[in-house]
């Protein structure tokens, strides 16, 4: 399993998440809003798993063990987080 809810309540991404990993990402993402994503350990992700942590924006520990997560998607994650942190306050 790649996306994976460990003890302390962090979402973990890890190794190659698929397209199929998106929706269960979300359901986590919906199921705590608060909750924090580790991607430490993923080596790639398809493009819709990359569009649910865009639009949930939540915090991330990182970087991405892949190299094109970690040289070309972090940068934009950290932008994103920025531009939607200066729109929402409590963030």
């Amino acid at each position: 399993m790649t996306v994976r809810v460990v003890s302390d309540g962090t979402i973990e991404l890890a190794g190659v998440c698929p397209n199929e990993d998106a929706e269960r990402l979300q359901q986590h993402l919906i199921a705590d809003p608060q909750a924090r994503v580790d991607w430490r350990s993923c080596i790639a992700a398809h493009t819709s798993v990359i569009q649910i942590l865009l639009a949930a924006t939540p915090v991330l520990h990182g970087p991405p063990a892949g190299e094109f997560l970690r040289d070309h998607i972090a940068p934009l994650m950290q932008r994103h987080e920025c531009e939607s942190a200066g729109s929402n306050p409590q963030r």
